[in-house]
């Protein structure tokens, strides 16, 4: 009785319709970019011209240039600016986000600024600024002196604390960037040149791994 039972679940699973894998056709839409679809807002006091893929912006804090890639449309209004999409492909649909994004910068910058604050933790440790350079004093035989690009502007406090202000927030990164690597923090006791509010695990020396 058993063994019939079992020949006729066989028979059954065996007669039923089977769906081949392979058949399947699998189609792959790219989707919206949910950052390239919000609109730029247009500050009062900002003038963006518009010609081809060049876009130029001017405002309170100066003026910025950015070519565009042909993967994306730029529609203007004076309240606003808002990017589409060129072609329907997964290269225009990280392009459609990316640019976005570095048009939104542009725009924010002219109208407002960005700006970049540096500390110094050491003993001895202290910088001063003029119009053109920032002087470095962390520890070495002689202080590092850094010509500060155009644009930018570079303030000291209590000799310690770095501001870097400027329209372009790609250059202010890279200039924040090239100061803090003059004396990168060390692991032990965390002395050296960190971005504002940036944490740094330290390791424990020789002494702290002993056993009492």
């Amino acid at each position: 009785m058993l063994a019939q039972q079992r020949a006729f679940s066989s028979a059954a699973s065996s007669s039923a319709p089977r769906q081949s894998l392979s058949r399947v056709q699998l189609s792959v839409v790219a989707r919206e970019s949910r950052i390239g679809g919000k609109p730029i807002p247009v500050p009062k006091g900002t003038t963006i011209t518009v010609d081809g893929l060049t876009v130029k912006a001017k405002g309170p804090n100066g003026a910025l240039e950015h070519t565009m890639t042909p993967y994306v449309k730029l529609e203007q209004t004076p309240e606003m600016l808002r990017m589409y999409r060129g072609e329907e492909t997964k290269l225009a649909n990280a392009q459609h986000g990316l640019q976005r994004s570095l048009l939104a910068n542009m725009v924010t910058g002219v109208s407002e600024g960005f700006t970049k604050r540096l500390q110094l933790f050491g003993t001895g440790y202290r910088a001063s600024a003029t119009n053109k350079e920032l002087t470095l004093n962390v520890g070495y035989s002689n202080p590092r002196v850094m010509e500060i690009p155009e644009g930018l502007k570079v303030a000291v406090e209590r000799n310690t604390i770095i501001t870097i202000t400027g329209a372009d927030k790609a250059k202010i990164g890279d200039f924040a960037s090239t100061v803090r690597r003059q004396r990168a923090p060390e692991p032990y006791k965390g002395k050296g040149i960190r971005y504002e509010g940036e944490v740094i695990r330290l390791k424990e020396g020789k002494a702290g791994g002993k056993k009492k």
